[in-house]
């Protein structure tokens, strides 16, 4: 019951986050709208046709590069919710969720399953939009994807968090998230067919093959014409537990409630001191004047036993 409650709480948290933030819907699906619609009519005739598995018949580019932008999508969604976490952390509102008795791993794979969550209704109205130039995929395919989408927004919020926990600026990883997406992305299968790399440059495909992403791309791709593609969810399954494993690792935010009442306890004793010293000082003048006074009266009284 514990545990129900504070993964609801988590999923609450970060859906009134996402209704709250429409601007956010409207930025994750502009970037992968302007590929559908605006760069996919100049490519088609530079890339012509493609007939490659998944696929049994020659297909538009329009249509190739779906699975690719719907991914896109799962890996902006999944490292701004990692910038979130940064904001939070920064913010002191983390130290709340770090309050509750259960375990830290718990609470990320809360954070997850909510920002997974997220990615697939962002994902699943992209694929709505898709309908409108004529994209239409298996209906089963939309249901196979569904998993897939899952898997690949865990395992790209796992990598996000990881880099999080590394990061203690906010400025510092907004910059490194830019050095991190735009390579996985366009280093990938998810605009271009790896043998339109291969016949660029033969670097350039093996750089491309070696990226993780691009493992993701192609698993959703063959999930969505309801096929699997076992080496891929060899990869991706095993990456995930290695990055979800190191994310919890590497999570143990400093505690800063202790270190904030220990100088505040010496702030107080130094203050006690300072205080008694001047109470000291205080007595020592006091002790002076009086010295002083006597010294006074008693030349008086010498200078009148001298007089006749």
């Amino acid at each position: 019951m514990m545990y129900w409650r504070c993964f609801m709480g988590v999923l609450n948290r970060e859906m009134l986050k996402f209704w709250q933030q429409r601007s956010r819907l409207l930025s994750a699906l502009v970037r992968p709208l302007l590929w559908l619609f605006v760069f996919a009519a100049g490519f088609r005739s530079a890339l012509g046709l493609s007939m490659i598995p998944p696929y049994e018949t020659y297909i538009l580019y329009e249509e190739y590069i779906v699975p690719g932008l719907a991914a896109m999508i799962v890996l902006f969604n999944s490292m701004q919710s990692s910038l979130s976490m940064v904001y939070d952390r920064e913010m002191g509102s983390m130290k709340v969720l770090l309050m509750s008795p259960v375990p830290r791993s718990f609470l990320l794979c809360s954070k997850l399953v909510a920002n997974t969550l997220v990615s697939a209704i962002q994902v699943y109205l992209f694929f709505c939009f898709a309908l409108l130039i004529d994209v239409q995929l298996p209906l089963m395919g939309y249901v196979y994807a569904l998993p897939i989408i899952a898997l690949l927004s865990i395992f790209l919020g796992s990598l996000g968090l990881l880099l999080a926990n590394s990061i203690k600026q906010l400025e510092n990883f907004a910059g490194v998230m830019n050095f991190v997406i735009f390579p996985m992305f366009f280093l990938s299968s998810a605009l271009y067919p790896l043998w339109k790399m291969q016949e660029a440059s033969e670097w350039l495909y093996q750089v491309c093959a070696f990226n993780p992403f691009t493992s993701g791309v192609e698993l959703l791709r063959f999930g969505l014409y309801e096929k699997l593609a076992a080496k891929e969810l060899v990869i991706v399954l095993v990456l995930t537990l290695i990055t979800f494993t190191f994310a919890v690792r590497s999570f143990r935010p400093k505690p800063a409630a202790s270190f904030s009442i220990n100088s505040a306890g010496n702030k107080g004793a130094g203050n006690k001191e300072t205080g008694n010293k001047g109470i000291g000082n205080k007595g020592i003048g006091n002790k002076g004047i009086g010295n002083k006074s006597d010294g006074k009266k008693q030349r008086i009284k010498a200078n009148q036993q001298g007089r006749p």
